[in-house]
């Protein structure tokens, strides 16, 4: 995998995720901090010597391990990740750190660390209303779980380590809104599925590792032209995708995949995190205030679908694909409200209701299929 660079390496990491932070743990001697959700910042993993790994799941894969430990009606992709867990994929974890993104999220922290305890652990608290008093709060929490780090790996953050830590992360969102800027042309320069597998690397590289990757992929993007007749453009809202396999199946559908609004897409990446004043401010205004998840309450109205709506008009949008795992309530609780609010400015959209296995695959094709038809007409 080592000799391979850009779009190549991107691809195969995506069937090998922890391959190269086994070699990391090895070369460096630091340990692994695995975290679910990013609003505990993962430069803050960094800045304190460890060494962030984004945990994710394997679609379609049988959980009876987890079924075991919680109960069966939950959120799929939870008992998915547990079940990596179970069956030894994640041995490689010297830490575990979960944010409350959700209820079924934190049960899960009780749950691992109790049957299967870390040498770290970390329940990160993250307020679920956007007040000034939610930000002081969260802030706090940022100094709670700097502290613990440092208790843990013995090493001090710093203000100037931390800083240098969220300068790195941040040439790597730039780069990866150059990446999207390609997304732009029609047809696309670069494919969804492309773009998400470098994205899910960026969950586990380190930040000058990826660095190198996007620079890579960048160079690689900028010499294709442009190639068969325009397609249906998509722009795909839902929760975690941690798969390459659902953008294929639109792709195989017929449409492209131009810009998104997933729990690992252009959320993150849309903004710089501030470091011109306090740090933790700007962990907090990029992680918190800014970051557009479902499970955050904004206050009532459709005026919190405005941003989805000026990112169609900017990726000139012909419709939208919602993508919401079973149970996910957040996303659930928002669909009927931004369907609506699409409707109104005439953006038609498809919701695929799936339990983090892309099955029955014939069925969703067949749904995918008709809708891209529908918009091609």
């Amino acid at each position: 995998m080592q000799k391979l660079s850009g779009l190549a390496r991107a691809a195969a990491m995506a069937a090998q995720p922890d391959a190269r932070v086994r070699e990391l743990r090895q070369e460096s001697g630091k340990p692994v901090i695995g975290y679910l959700c990013c609003f505990a910042p993962p430069e803050i993993i960094s800045a304190a010597g460890a060494i962030p790994y984004r945990i994710t799941g394997r679609p379609g894969e049988p959980t009876a391990e987890a079924d075991a430990y919680m109960e069966p009606y939950g959120c799929t992709y939870v008992r998915n990740v547990f079940t990596q867990g179970l069956k030894k994929r994640l041995d490689f974890l010297d830490g575990l750190v979960i944010s409350h993104s959700c209820d079924m999220i934190q049960r899960l922290y009780g749950i691992w660390t109790y049957y299967h305890p870390f040498p770290y652990s970390r329940l990160f608290n993250v307020p679920h209303q956007v007040t000034p008093r939610a930000g002081r709060f969260l802030k706090r929490e940022f100094v709670f779980f700097q502290e613990s780090l440092e208790q843990y790996t013995g090493e001090k953050v710093t203000e100037e380590r931390l800083r240098e830590e969220i300068a790195l992360t941040n040439r790597n969102r730039a780069l990866i809104r150059e990446l999207y800027r390609y997304r732009l042309e029609n047809p696309p320069l670069i494919k969804g599925s492309e773009m998400l597998s470098l994205l899910l690397a960026g969950g586990w590289l380190p930040p000058d590792e990826f660095n190198l990757l996007l620079t890579e992929a960048l160079a690689e993007v900028a010499r294709r032209a442009p190639e068969g007749p325009a397609r249906p453009r998509i722009l795909v809202w839902g929760s975690l995708l941690d798969d390459i396999a659902f953008y294929r199946m639109i792709e195989e559908a017929g449409g492209d995949v131009v810009t998104d609004d997933t729990c690992i897409g252009l959320r993150l990446f849309e903004k710089d995190i501030d470091i011109s004043g306090d740090l933790y401010d700007g962990l907090k205004d990029h992680y918190f205030v800014n970051f557009q998840c479902p499970r955050t309450d904004r206050g009532p109205g459709t005026a919190r679908f405005d941003y989805l709506l000026e990112r169609a008009r900017e990726y000139n949008v012909d419709g939208v694909i919602g993508y919401v795992i079973s149970f996910c309530d957040p996303h659930k609780f928002d669909y009927p409200d931004l369907r609506d609010y699409l409707k109104e400015a005439d953006y038609p959209m498809l919701l695929i209701d799936d339990n983090y296995s892309f099955t029955p695959a014939g069925t969703i094709q067949t749904r995918l299929e008709a809708f891209t038809e529908l918009l091609g007409s």
